[in-house]
């Protein structure tokens, strides 16, 4: 009996091929239907194909990082024990290259570091008045700096008759004052034991989401002339507010941070600023400039770098963009994310949060044109109003297409952006 065909289906619109990612099956396992077949990542999300059939796995098509084209076969059923899958498409015989990854690094194990021996104590030399070379260390010159050879040259001391107590028996000043002390019946300090550090090399295929990444990011830095600008950001008042509607919010409300004012206020800033919103097509040489704000949101998670979107940023009050913030990361950590909510972003903000640091140079979502960096908030003392005074400083980092924005142009986003921050007031205006 021939075996029944399962072919890889469509997934996505306009997605034609998708990579294997996981396999949750193997050749000769006997599975029901929906249960999981494997992952495929394709350009926008990672899907877990369920089975669609009853019955014991013959063939499976494709290792893990291999593209499979929408249509072709994925898998084959077959309902006898007797079943032999072909060489050429067999994971059985030839397994995917990340199984033999493993193999090697499981069998190529570590030889034991040697011990270190134990240091025993050096017996005093008799008294000597001179070495000479051949009465000293093994090997040729002995190792010092010039300052030391110095003193001994000064001081008649033959170096190669001193022990050194530094890495690979290096004479210090410790041990030539030792060694002239003692009238030379001392060769110094008993030199440090060392030992190098073994590490083994473990060859790790870069497939899934790490992959598309690093396209992604390849395609940004090496088409995108980047341009990037920084600032720091007066945010006492704006924090004053964010604790008071947090200390009064409802049980329904969520908390707020920073980032849903710094969206409102790029929405309400960038009908100002229409050439930062937007992306550029570069083998059709057009510009879309949109008008709603969707901003993406640069969401690290157990499985690498998601962008989830909150769409039309400029239709929402504080609250509802925290909330709709709050549910599409939360969705991208825990992976049940939709192809939509990762999709359709016109700007991004990337923040580390605690881990920001003083600055960045954030690279651009491709085929975005602009993107923000958010960095901690920090007490520090500034001058304001004509007096020394503590206040909360947060700085922030941009990068901008400079195809399409100009410097004034990103710049004077970043300004405007501060004004509204610093005068929280205006976000509501």
């Amino acid at each position: 009996m021939s075996n029944q065909v399962f072919k890889l289906p469509d997934i996505g619109e306009g997605v034609v091929e998708g990579e294997v990612v996981t396999w949750h099956v193997s050749v000769g396992d006997t599975i029901s239907e929906d249960d999981p077949l494997v992952d495929i990542m394709t350009d926008k999300a990672t899907v877990t194909i369920p089975s669609p059939y009853n019955g014991k796995i013959a063939i499976m098509h494709g290792g893990v990082g291999d593209m499979i084209a929408v249509g072709s076969a994925l898998v084959e059923f077959g309902e006898s024990d007797s079943v032999e899958p072909p060489a050429e498409s067999s994971i059985e015989k030839s397994p995917p290259k990340e199984e033999k990854i493993k193999k090697v690094v499981v069998e190529a194990k570590p030889e034991p570091i040697a011990t270190v021996p134990k240091i025993e104590t050096i017996a005093p030399l008799p008294p000597v008045a001179k070495a000479t070379a051949t009465e000293g260390r093994k090997g040729g010159k002995a190792l010092a700096s010039p300052a030391v050879r110095r003193r001994a040259r000064e001081a008649g001391v033959e170096l190669s008759s001193v022990r050194g107590s530094g890495p690979a028996g290096r004479i210090r000043h410790a041990d030539l004052d030792a060694y002239i002390a003692a009238g030379g019946m001392v060769q110094g300090a008993a030199p440090v034991a060392y030992t190098t550090r073994r590490t083994d090399v473990e060859e790790i295929k870069v497939v899934g989401l790490r992959r598309k990444i690093a396209e992604q990011m390849t395609i940004s830095k090496r088409h995108i002339p980047h341009f990037s600008y920084f600032e720091e950001i007066d945010v006492t008042e704006l924090e004053e507010l964010r604790q008071m509607l947090n200390s009064s919010r409802d049980e329904n409300q969520p908390k707020l941070t920073y980032l849903p004012f710094i969206m409102l206020a790029l929405a309400k800033l960038m009908p100002n600023h229409p050439e930062c919103n937007g992306h550029y097509d570069e083998a059709n040489g057009l510009f879309r400039q949109y008008g709603a704000l969707n901003i993406g949101i640069a969401t690290q998670t157990d499985r690498g770098l998601f962008v989830p979107v909150v769409k039309h940023a400029e239709a929402m009050d504080v609250w509802q963009v925290a909330a709709e913030m709050q549910r599409v990361s939360g969705a991208a950590k825990n992976g049940t994310s939709s192809l939509d909510d990762l999709t359709g972003s016109t700007f991004t903000i990337t923040s580390l949060g605690r881990d920001g640091g003083l600055g960045a140079t954030p690279i651009i979502n491709h085929p975005e044109v602009s993107i923000l960096g958010i960095h901690k908030a920090r007490e520090m003392p500034v001058v304001h109003k004509g007096e020394v005074v503590v206040r909360r400083i947060m700085n922030v980092s941009s990068s901008f297409d400079h195809r399409i924005v100009d410097g004034a142009n990103g710049a004077a986003l970043i300004q405007s952006l501060k004004r509204m921050l610093e005068y929280p007031a205006l976000i509501f205006m």
